[in-house]
């Protein structure tokens, strides 16, 4: 009997749109730089649609009775190796900071006190993972909105990088939005999970949680917000460690 396709695998394998396309052995056509034009052509029709349909709506929210009794951690469970990170680890992330810099007029360092002080946001939302399983969580935490809006973005700034304390397979691992998911009202930067702090294995001392796109966009072990006018330059170029290594595509929305 044929194993079921996962979502990895059919990001992997380039499913989305024309990517289905694209077979195994089809190697060569995928490095012609204008098959790849292309399908980079394609996915941004892909991410249009989706936004032109979905508009601002928010993901669906649950009840606490429909809360999953076990949400399973996904990808890197530590970012040990990280000295910075182990430091403020051993000291309950007293110390801790998240910058938020780039082009912005007011680089910020928020503590974890100064997150936890902010006006909260609690969601219960349902967390889509690219291997084909899900779980619905409760997540709080500051809106990003807002961090942004006091940030002061420039003009120039169209993409949020978020830098974090973890390796994946040996390299950084990041990830990417844009300014309109961003400033959505579900967008939050969560410190506690099911009315408790972070644990290491799901991201701490904070993730983000980007509700309408699927797991891997949910960066754990955040230390930095980066705002940027391209995604060019930065590790593989693509948007996010994922996106850079095994080609699922920059926007994942559900």
């Amino acid at each position: 009997m044929r194993e079921p396709i996962s979502r990895r695998g059919l990001l992997g394998a380039g499913t989305l749109g024309v990517g289905g396309l694209l077979l195994a052995g089809c190697d060569k056509l995928n490095q012609n730089p204008a098959v790849r034009g292309f399908l980079a052509s394609a996915e941004d029709a892909h991410r249009a649609s989706q936004r032109l349909i979905a508009g601002g709506a928010l993901a669906k929210e649950f009840t606490e009775a429909e809360m999953s009794p076990k949400f399973r951690a996904n990808g890197s469970l530590t970012a040990a190796g990280n000295s910075e990170w182990e430091q403020h680890l051993a000291t309950d992330f007293a110390q801790w900071q998240l910058r938020v810099d780039g082009l912005v007029l007011r680089p910020l360092d928020l503590s974890l006190a100064a997150l936890k002080g902010m006006a909260q946001r609690s969601q219960i939302t349902r967390h889509d993972c690219v291997e084909g399983w899900s779980a619905i969580g409760k997540w709080q935490g500051p809106q990003l909105g807002p961090i942004l809006k006091a940030a002061s973005l420039l003009p120039a700034a169209r993409y949020l990088i978020m830098h974090c304390a973890d390796k994946y397979s040996g390299k950084p691992y990041y990830e990417s939005i844009d300014l309109i998911d961003g400033f959505h009202p579900q967008t939050i930067l969560a410190h506690t999970m099911n009315g408790q702090p972070l644990t290491v294995e799901h991201g701490a001392p904070l993730r983000l949680r980007v509700e309408r796109q699927l797991g891997y966009k949910q960066a754990k072990y955040l230390m930095r917000i980066e705002a940027r006018a391209s995604l060019d330059g930065l590790y593989g170029g693509k948007g996010g460690f994922w996106e850079d290594h095994s080609g699922y595509p920059w926007y994942a929305g559900v």
